[in-house]
């Protein structure tokens, strides 16, 4: 089936740039004797030490609790939880206090694959008994390790709970404060992180770090002036051109964003340009709520903080986010849609508002590591779309041997041409239509999270549902014909 421009550039209008994923490279799978399972890349084994990479940073384990390295070149992950842009989901890498510490107590503390939860039992205990300083450190030093290996794992609450024991014990431990934060901006927390960076600030009011880890706090809070001082202050400590970037951007919307009107709910703030109608913006929100707990319920996830939602007119849109022409909306994190001309709520623009939303629950449920098929399935999915018209089409490509790689769609689509741009969205849709009606928004979830710890996305399916990407479209086509003929 070939679309017409208009139809194209209305499947176009709804892909969330914040989901083009730049590139791939490929995983490699540790598998400790302890049972445990690592998704890494870059595995290295020298001097004794298996070293590796994860969105967390870099690690090394003894060689005598690895029981095998695979190293699955036909696995490619996405490169937003690679060396190459360690901060998942933030644009921002992580401060050099991620580098994993080098003492006795923390090698104590993270043995043959797993947590000595004895040995930290015990370094709390003498610490509680004598908080003399060498006690407390041993104490900061295995918590820390013991964070830094469940972030490896992808165990983020245990990870945040290590840290919590390691804050009490030292309060002011400038280290512990920006590891801390920059998991929570990991996840979304921003409020969380905020709180602990200002207290960061106020030890050391020259820490770059702080500095730069605070503007993103308030740049997912929506205080995009509050980001820009931030910035500043960071490029005025250690200029780098992640901040110089960051900086420019959030310039941009503070400028912009000054003189708009605000509104808010309990899950969104909204702002918007002044010539958008009061009873407009009234009605985005409306929508927006109205659809926030159907999504939440389907995916099993709840955003920790308000999204951010921006109107703009056409220009402004275009001027603002720098997207290509054809764009329509935008999530990179706020949900950002032009609506010139618009003085109430249509269904269309009530279903690209769903489109985007499903974006920011996905991308932050996944930590920012959800392909971009996957992506724009769900999107898609839960907007309302079926594949019943693109049934057909879809079937004969499959016996044709002309059905997309759901491997080679992991990444961008940006450069894709028109025609293999549609029959991404078609594909998408269908296979994830599949997975939500054959195996259950429960299974959706799974895989998910599972995407969320680190997994690559063949691996969650292959974990989850017992299949390949292979015999997923094989039985998308199954459930197509099932469906539709």
């Amino acid at each position: 089936m070939r679309f017409s421009a208009a139809r194209l550039l209305r499947i176009f209008a709804v892909l969330s740039l914040a989901s083009a994923i730049p590139g791939s490279v490929f995983a490699d799978t540790i598998y400790l004797k302890s049972g445990r399972k690592i998704t890494a890349t870059h595995v290295v084994q020298e001097n004794g030490q298996v070293s590796y990479e994860t969105p967390a940073g870099r690690f090394s384990f003894p060689v005598s609790i690895v029981d095998r390295v695979v190293h699955d070149d036909s696995s490619p992950i996405s490169s937003a939880g690679t060396p190459s842009d360690r901060a998942a989901n933030l644009p921002i890498a992580p401060p050099n206090a991620l580098a994993a510490p080098n003492d006795a107590a923390a090698s104590a503390a993270v043995r043959d694959g797993s947590i000595d939860n004895e040995l930290l039992s015990k370094l709390e205990s003498e610490a509680n008994a004598n908080p003399s300083p060498t006690a407390i450190a041993r104490v900061i030093a295995a918590e820390s390790a013991a964070a830094q290996f469940e972030i490896s794992v992808g165990d983020f609450p245990r990870a945040v709970d290590h840290y919590n024991v390691g804050l009490r014990f030292d309060p002011n431990n400038l280290g512990l404060l920006l590891e801390s934060a920059y998991l929570h901006l990991r996840r979304s927390e921003y409020s969380a992180a905020a709180d602990l960076l200002d207290h960061a600030r106020r030890i050391d009011p020259d820490s770059a770090d702080a500095a730069k880890l605070s503007g993103w706090a308030y740049y997912g809070l929506n205080r995009a002036a509050d980001a820009v001082t931030q910035w500043k202050r960071a490029m005025e400590l250690k200029p780098d051109e992640e901040t110089k970037h960051a900086l420019e951007k959030a310039e941009r919307d503070a400028q912009e964003e000054a003189e708009y009107h605000e509104g808010e709910t309990s899950h969104f703030r909204l702002k918007y340009n002044g010539g958008a109608a009061p009873e407009l913006a009234e009605a985005v929100l409306k929508t927006l709520e109205s659809e926030f707990d159907e999504i939440s319920a389907n995916l099993n996830y709840v955003p920790p903080e308000p999204i951010g939602v921006i109107l703009y007119t056409n220009q402004t849109f275009m001027d603002i986010t720098r997207a290509p022409g054809w764009a329509g909306a935008l999530n990179d994190g706020r949900i950002r849609v032009p609506v010139e001309g618009l003085t109430s709520m249509t269904p269309e623009l009530a279903r690209v508002l769903k489109h985007e939303l499903t974006h920011s629950f996905v991308g932050q449920k996944t930590g920012g590591r959800c392909p971009v098929w996957l992506q724009e399935g769900l999107a898609q999915y839960m907007e309302g779309k079926r594949s019943r018209v693109n049934a057909g089409t879809l079937s004969a490509q499959f016996e044709k041997h002309m059905e997309i790689s759901l491997l080679s769609y992991e990444s961008s689509w940006l450069t894709l041409p028109k025609d293999a741009a549609s029959n991404a969205y078609a594909w998408s849709l269908a296979v994830v239509e599949t997975i939500m009606t054959e195996d259950g928004v429960d299974d959706m979830g799974k895989i998910l999270e599972r995407i969320s710890s680190g997994s690559s996305t063949e691996d969650a399916i292959r974990a989850v549902l017992r299949e390949d990407y292979s015999d997923l479209m094989l039985s998308t086509e199954h459930y197509l014909r099932k469906a539709y003929f």
